[in-house]
């Protein structure tokens, strides 16, 4: 127990002593989860406008003072004309025009119907139609509040409204999506990309020879090479629990034990296919390659972070059910938003174990025969 003991400690030195290392183990996550929190987001804000308002009358400032008032946009400047749209388009100034037609309060009495065009640059197609979709929201909530403007003695009195009600994500925050998602990702990747090389590096730099006539066996060495990783990457998680929580606002509405646990379990099957990849690889750079590309994109996108896998070729869902950040995004999604407890996560759960011991038990083998 000693000589393990001693293992261990050696492996840790070794491991503090790689300052390249440190930076790659706790300054990529933060930097990742910043970069993803401030900068990556689904929703808009401030997106600049211009108006060009016909009729400027009374109604049509109302409706202008509600969607400046909305936090979606950000009025650039009011034009006079639909040249001048144009021109601010072809400037890549804004991304939305917002034309009220002439006579609209006039029209709108009389006739119970205005229009209002909403023009946008689709050269950014997502963008576009999520500030299209923004703009007209508000305007159906001005209609909403007031329905005696779009409801005269003619007009049928019946009125249709939607109740939408947004569970565990009310506010729709991109930000909600991905933490948990980066979470896995820069999990899997930094906890595999660091054991990867591990026993790689003992065949490169010719130390192979000392492991293999020291009194550990196999099973041991590679434990004792694998600890040290799980205790930093677990402090790694909770670094990134916290970042999410007092920085950008996530919730975590379930258990926080069961959040650690899972978290854990997931590191250590990241961890044990890190030292599966570095008794194959003949390099570091090998391991290192094989760490980033084979399980960086399909971590990516195959995991539900980005795309929704229901919505991706059967093949390709069918797929995605051997890629391990797919079920502990599904794990930390439901405990943080959802609130669930191991009765709802449970098979989930026997999947990452059961890909764990399968990693741990396939690094053994496949180190004996190494060793023979």
């Amino acid at each position: 127990m000693k000589k393990f003991i001693g293992f261990i400690v050696k492996e840790t030195y070794h491991i503090f002593r790689d300052k390249r290392s440190l930076v790659i183990l706790f300054g990529m996550p933060v930097a990742q989860i910043l970069l993803f929190g401030f900068a990556i987001r689904s929703e808009i804000n401030d997106a600049k406008i211009v108006i060009l308002d016909h009729s400027k009358d009374a109604i049509t400032k109302e409706i202008k003072q509600k969607i400046l008032s909305s936090g979606y946009f950000l009025l650039q400047e009011e034009v006079k004309t639909n040249e001048d749209i144009q021109r601010v388009f072809k400037q890549g100034k804004v991304k939305q025009a917002i034309v009220f037609e002439a006579n609209f309060a006039q029209k709108l009495y009389r006739n119970n119907q205005s229009t209002i065009q909403v023009v946008a640059d689709a050269s950014d197609p997502n963008t576009a139609s999520i500030l299209t979709s923004y703009a007209q929201a508000i305007v159906s909530s001005y209609q909403m509040q007031n329905p005696e403007l779009f409801a005269g003695e003619r007009s049928a009195k019946v009125n249709l409204a939607s109740d939408i009600r947004m569970y565990y994500n009310p506010e729709l925050k991109s930000v909600f999506m991905f933490v948990p998602g980066i979470m896995a990702v820069i999990l899997m990747l930094i906890s595999a990309m660091m054991t990867s090389i591990s026993i790689a590096r003992e065949k490169e730099l010719g130390t192979m020879e000392i492991l293999l006539v020291s009194p550990l066996r196999p099973s041991l060495i590679i434990i004792g090479k694998v600890l040290p990783y799980l205790v930093l990457s677990f402090i790694n998680a909770v670094v990134i629990l916290m970042l999410g929580y007092f920085v950008f606002g996530m919730p975590i509405n379930g258990s926080l034990s069961l959040l650690l646990a899972e978290s854990l379990l997931f590191i250590l099957m990241a961890l044990s296919l890190g030292i599966l990849i570095s008794t194959i690889a003949a390099s570091q750079q090998v391991a290192m390659m094989l760490s980033l590309f084979a399980l960086m994109m399909p971590s990516i996108l195959l995991s539900g972070f980005v795309f929704s896998i229901d919505s991706m070729p059967m093949f390709l869902q069918v797929f995605s059910n051997v890629i391990p950040a797919r079920w502990f995004l599904e794990i930390i999604k439901s405990i943080m938003l959802k609130g669930v407890g191991i009765e709802f996560i449970w098979k989930e759960t026997l999947i990452l174990a059961g890909l764990t011991l399968f990693f741990i038990a396939l690094s053994v083998r496949k180190f004996k025969v190494r060793l023979a």
